[in-house]
């Protein structure tokens, strides 16, 4: 048995579940997510919790249990604390400013790189050079903070681009190094 699907969902008292068949509605504080799974999968409901149960070990089942079960705590996860997704420009010059709504990177291309994010989304500049994405969606939020970071990614022999606060990025030597 999967052992991420058999893991039961723990839902906070502001959140609340409502399951339609195979589409599952969750309400909190922060938003209202939509979607729909596999009609295969049934879901028991007791108290606050959330269990994603399949109806044969066949290999199909299997492979959808462990999914659906995961992204279901992330929709549970994202009404009720929200996603980020932290970036950092490192480089000379390179900056980052809001107009507006829209985010504008300088990072040394002949032009501004301007992202407009949608109405679920938002970003913060924090400095010049940290940028925060936050939202109730998973999958949107690093979506953007990866086609941002796929603007200027970071490069191994001076480190200079866009990367993920915290991420490690591996130096080489230059020609001179043997």
């Amino acid at each position: 048995m999967s052992r991420v699907g058999k893991r039961i969902i723990e839902i906070p008292s502001d959140v609340t579940v409502a399951i339609d068949g195979s589409t599952v509605t969750v309400k909190g504080p922060k938003g209202e997510l939509v979607n729909t799974f596999n009609e295969d999968m049934t879901y028991n409901m007791e108290d606050n919790t959330l269990e994603v149960v399949r109806p044969s070990d066949s290999k199909e089942h299997r492979t959808v249990h462990g999914t659906t079960r995961a992204l279901i705590n992330n929709m549970v996860v994202g009404v009720s604390q929200g996603f980020t997704k932290e970036l950092e420009l490192v480089g000379v010059g390179y900056r980052a400013q809001m107009q507006g709504s829209k985010l504008v990177l300088s990072v040394g291309l002949s032009h501004p790189v301007e992202f407009e994010p949608s109405e679920d989304l938002s970003i913060s500049v924090e400095g010049n050079t940290n940028v925060k994405i936050e939202g109730i969606n998973k999958e949107y939020v690093g979506a953007l903070a990866s086609k941002i970071r796929a603007v200027r990614p970071p490069e191994p022999y001076k480190g200079k681009g866009i990367r993920y606060k915290d991420e490690l990025v591996r130096s080489k030597e230059g020609k001179t190094g043997k």
